[in-house]
């Protein structure tokens, strides 16, 4: 994939083995300050997204963003 429709390709390391992972870069600056709020690695964090996923990686993680970000919009209802 190119740069010009926006994804971009990084390598991650997920049980030893390193692997490639393509998504935007706006799911990427996500995914890295949701490690940093639960003060893991971004690397711990695809593994554990890893874990739990049925279709692709790529997919995953954005899925998984999308949940995380669902998550945090409905605990702000809740305290308002």
């Amino acid at each position: 994939m190119s740069d010009r429709d926006g994804i971009r390709k990084r390598s991650v390391v997920i049980a030893g083995h390193a692997t490639s992972v393509s998504v935007e870069p706006e799911f990427w600056e996500a995914l890295r300050e949701i490690a940093a709020a639960r003060a893991v690695s971004v690397n711990q964090l695809i593994a554990e997204i890893d874990g739990g996923r049925t279709g692709n990686l790529s997919s995953a993680i954005r899925l998984f963003v999308l949940a995380e970000l669902r998550a945090r919009a409905a605990e702000s209802r809740g305290t308002d």
